[in-house]
């Protein structure tokens, strides 16, 4: 195999080197899942981290209000257990929750011994409460907790010599070995270039996919690639309904769908209508900390009934009851951020509303992050560990991909054969300015139009005729992607094949190649569970099923084109969202 030549990028100018043709390990993804894992993974081990951007820009970075952990003398693992159950809306898997509750304080402590700069408070790590918590349990830094623990995750990175940073690369599938279905590698586009690459084992770290929905706090790389490449690949998924939309987005032309973080409310903002009114007791006894799904779809619901656009409208974010000292503490960010786009919460409110925010359903794994794959792995959000149910407890995201990244220092890798040496096949592709021009305009209207329908079928509010009508468009749309000349080039693509791509700049082209790829089998995903699933529970509501219903206290599982229930799930509180 040509041996292609890797510039490995910083914040510090790295050397030029090469990639070798095979990894003991490959993780995909580098935000907190991807980095943590990385560093926990035995130091013998060979690691490459590949990044489709940078090792900055992901959702963990995005990430405000904190980290979760029963660190504080009043609190407990049991209590924080019970808490996740009750937000999980019966479908946490106990042993799944009792076991990250229980490793929260020890991983905790080794974030603080990486460096990770927690708040404090007379020398004891601060910790603040947010919706559905018991106990102030949440550890934060400022408002920016998830860049400051993804940027001292990335110096510790940089300084392993185990660890081969990829930057600006792009995984397109999974590898299989054809006889066994050991998962073997991945084939990787970089720099002008498509080749295999073998490792031992391939961690999927890859976060979630908000990017389907035309609302959403996601940053533009969460994409859903590492679920739609393991269900390419013959991975089963679990729960892919349940999305959790989060209440308070900024809502603003112009401006990104910024996440006011659920810390504001926790320490004491009011959220009200046009008329100044505290209206979300009317929906929930906790007001505006009940659980997420709850908050949003009281937003949703007061907006049906109160607004003449409750498509765009807002309600808004009232941080005045806070002091200005603490709100200046705790959230300069969010000073700073609505000071861009002329908000002074010090005088006014926010205007705000729900957006796409986190993927509760992922790739089905175990305690060990183990898929039905040998050889396969994921962390973090792409994976379904069972922790979060049917709606994820505020601050248990960051502390998931810390505590199941650390599973990885037991990681065992099974004897592979030697790499093949071959010459391998070298193909050029030519997509010549006037060759790509029609598949690009083809690219970008089912990269605009596919959000659009994700959310108004699947969004905050489903019924099972929009659900119906978006699948059969979804397939429509999957057909004409599967038909142009790129797709059908690089579908043919051999493992003993690597491409070279004549023309420059490809890597804009290829990447919105691949991610809308992605969205359309992540779409067809969600969709057809939401479909699926005829209740209301946790983070997927249907107006024409608006119950729980005890007998889908089960799982969605998928296989392929396949949908089934799992057996009836035991040892779980029910919902505690009043219904």
């Amino acid at each position: 195999m040509i041996t292609p030549s890797i510039l490995f990028l910083s914040s510090t100018t790295l050397p030029q080197t090469d990639i070798p043709q095979q990894f003991d390990v490959l993780v995909v993804g580098a935000g907190a899942a991807g980095l943590y894992t990385a560093l926990c993974i035995p130091p013998h081990l060979r690691v490459g981290l590949i990044t489709k951007e940078t090792v900055s820009l992901s959702a963990s970075d995005w990430a405000q209000g904190g980290i979760a952990a029963a660190v504080a003398p009043e609190d407990s693992p049991s209590l924080h257990v019970e808490d996740t159950l009750k937000a999980g809306a019966g479908l946490c898997d106990r042993t799944a929750v009792e076991f990250i509750a229980q490793n929260a304080p020890s991983c905790i402590q080794s974030l603080v011994d990486l460096g990770v700069a927690f708040d404090r408070h007379q020398g004891n790590l601060a910790l603040t409460l947010e919706a559905a918590h018991s106990r102030h349990r949440v550890l934060h830094a400022a408002d920016t907790t998830g860049r400051e623990v993804t940027t001292t995750l990335t110096t510790q990175v940089l300084k392993r010599h185990n660890i081969q940073v990829i930057q600006k690369a792009l995984a397109l599938d999974l590898w299989l070995e054809p006889q066994t279905q050991h998962c073997q590698g991945i084939s990787l586009f970089y720099q002008n270039q498509i080749c295999w690459i073998k490792s031992g084992a391939v961690i999927l770290a890859t976060g979630g996919g908000g990017q389907v929905f035309a609302q959403t706090t996601n940053p533009a790389v969460s994409t859903g690639d590492g679920v739609a490449l393991a269900w390419r690949a013959g991975a089963q998924l679990r729960d892919l309904e349940f999305v959790q939309f989060h209440p308070t987005a900024l809502t603003k032309p112009g401006a990104d769908r910024f996440l006011i973080s659920e810390a504001v409310r926790g320490e004491g903002a009011h959220l009200i209508d046009n008329t100044g009114r505290r209206f979300a007791f009317d929906y929930h006894k906790d007001g505006e900390l009940a659980p997420r799904d709850v908050v949003s779809r009281a937003i949703f619901s007061h907006l049906q009934h109160t607004s003449s656009h409750p498509a765009t409208d807002n309600v808004w974010l009232d941080m005045r009851p806070i002091s200005p000292d603490k709100i200046r503490h705790r959230f300069p960010n969010i000073i700073q951020v609505c000071q861009h786009w002329g908000i002074d919460v010090f005088c006014e409110p926010i205007p705000v509303a729900p957006a796409a925010h986190y993927w509760m359903g992922g790739i089905a794994t175990d305690v060990s992050n183990h898929t039905n794959i040998p050889g396969l792995y994921a962390v973090g959000e792409a994976a379904s560990t069972g922790v979060h149910g049917a709606n994820r407890l505020a601050s248990n995201s960051l502390l998931e991909c810390i505590v199941f990244g650390a599973q990885m220092t037991r990681l065992k890798l099974a004897n592979l054969p030697p790499s093949d040496v071959c010459i391998p096949i070298v193909r050029e592709l030519d997509l010549s300015e006037h060759q790509w021009q029609t598949q690009q305009q083809k690219l970008q209207e089912l990269r605009q139009n596919l959000p659009c329908l994700v959310w108004q079928s699947a969004g905050i509010s489903r019924l099972e005729s929009g659900l119906t009508a978006a699948i059969s468009t979804i397939k429509s749309w999957q057909q004409e992607f599967n038909n142009l000349p790129l797709s059908q080039f690089l579908f043919a693509l051999k493992p003993q094949e690597t491409i070279k791509l004549a023309a420059p700049d490809m890597v804009s082209k290829l990447q919105l190649w691949a991610e809308t790829r992605n969205l359309l089998d992540i779409a067809y995903l969600i969709i057809n569970s939401a479909l699926f699933r005829t209740e209301s529970r946790g983070g997927h509501y249907r107006t024409d099923y608006p119950h729980t219903d005890i007998s889908w206290q089960v799982h969605t599982l998928v296989l392929g084109n396949n949908w089934w229930k799992s057996a009836k799930i035991d040892k779980c509180s029910e919902s505690a969202e009043g219904k």
